[in-house]
């Protein structure tokens, strides 16, 4: 089998990637990444604290044909020298997306060559793949970034189990929306996890959701863990009521001392926000992996960034005597790396996508979503 070489195209929300990897042709665990290129937004969407739809799509249809370009030329390839196409589906913004998809698709059509559709949150989980070729499965892989906080079982390389999911916002989007409450820059994780250093993270004692029944609103169903009776949501997320709590506290603030925070103030703030998010995400993370008897815990995702969350989920995985494992902070965020992985992924199993492909704001990983 001769090495496939595949062009990998990333617009889900505000960062315009493109990356070529090799298939060797061989067994391995992981492609080879020949280039790696991301043109970021956030000097953009800053001014308005967070992402402006309109806007990102618009500088996508700016960005992609020379990000695209320069991925080619790191990479050390031509226009012929592709033999397959992956791009992002979904889930995303609608207009991000539809600018790679169509992209994607007139490429494909020009050079004659397969496409494939890839699940953003697919290309999130096999970032830890290319970071760890021999990530131990059955595995429990939490993804979570600014618009997802999922659980997912991994059986075997490939299938996406969903344990769990957040029932309002998304992790990423609670440290944002927090970080905007309390007047610190856009993008607000990392923000809050460095002013969080310099704070208390006990002074606070702001609550974390505990969920106790099943979801009623709509979505991909979740697997239950065999042989362990369990009430249904156990594994949910929920953090529109701490950031609820955090503006309280801002505003009870302000009323009993006629002052805003001040910096030391909003600091404790920051780590007593944080430990609550961590908190939450940890110990779901290892319920998980303990119910479905998984032999390494991934964290993948933008949030997988933050400082406090790699600490103390190593430290529960060393107590545990379960590996605990990370992509790389470059990997970690929104990237073509990662869809070209699942894009390879896909293309060794045979799935094609055809040309009426269209991009799919809300779209759930397929495989293995029922019991």
């Amino acid at each position: 089998m001769s090495p496939t070489t595949l062009l990998a195209i990333e617009t889900s929300c505000d960062e315009t990637a493109a990356a070529v990897a090799i298939d060797a042709g061989r067994e391995l665990p992981a492609p080879e990444i020949r280039s790696s290129v991301i043109a970021s937004q956030v000097e953009i969407h800053r001014e308005w604290g967070g992402v402006v739809p309109e806007l990102a799509s618009r500088q996508h249809l700016r960005d992609l044909c020379g990000v695209v370009e320069r991925a080619l030329s790191d990479a050390g390839v031509g226009w012929t020298d592709l033999d397959a196409i992956a791009v992002t589906q979904g889930p995303g913004l609608v207009g991000s997306l539809l600018v790679g998809v169509a992209f994607a698709k007139s490429l494909a059509l020009g050079l004659n060559r397969p496409l494939v559709a890839v699940n953003h949150l697919a290309g999130h989980i096999e970032s830890l793949f290319l970071c760890h070729p021999d990530l131990a499965l059955p595995s429990v892989v939490l993804v979570v970034s600014g618009g997802h906080t999922s659980l997912y079982h991994l059986p075997e390389a490939g299938t996406y189990r969903l344990v769990g999911r957040t029932r309002d916002d998304a992790a990423g989007e609670a440290f944002d929306k927090v970080a905007k409450l309390l007047g610190l820059p856009y993008p607000g994780g990392p923000a809050v996890d460095r002013l969080a250093r310099a704070g208390d993270e006990r002074s606070i004692a702001f609550p974390v959701a505990r969920m106790t029944h099943a979801d009623r609103a709509p979505g991909a169903p979740t697997v239950k863990p065999p042989g362990f009776p369990m009430s249904p949501g156990r594994l949910d997320f929920s953090f529109s009521g701490l950031k609820t709590a955090v503006a309280r506290h801002v505003q009870r603030h302000a009323a009993e001392h006629g002052r805003p925070l001040n910096e030391w103030e909003t600091a404790d703030v920051c780590a007593s926000f944080q430990r609550a998010v961590v908190d939450a995400l940890v110990e779901r993370a290892f319920e998980a992996a303990r119910r479905f008897g998984a032999r390494s815990l991934g964290i993948a995702g933008g949030v997988s960034a933050n400082g406090r969350l790699r600490d103390v989920a190593t430290s529960e995985g060393e107590a545990r005597d379960l590996p605990v494992l990370f992509p790389t902070l470059q990997l970690s965020t929104d990237n073509a790396a990662m869809i070209a992985a699942a894009g390879l992924r896909q293309l060794r199993a045979g799935a094609r996508a055809s040309l009426d492909l269209k991009a799919l704001p809300t779209l759930p990983i397929e495989t293995g979503s029922t019991p």
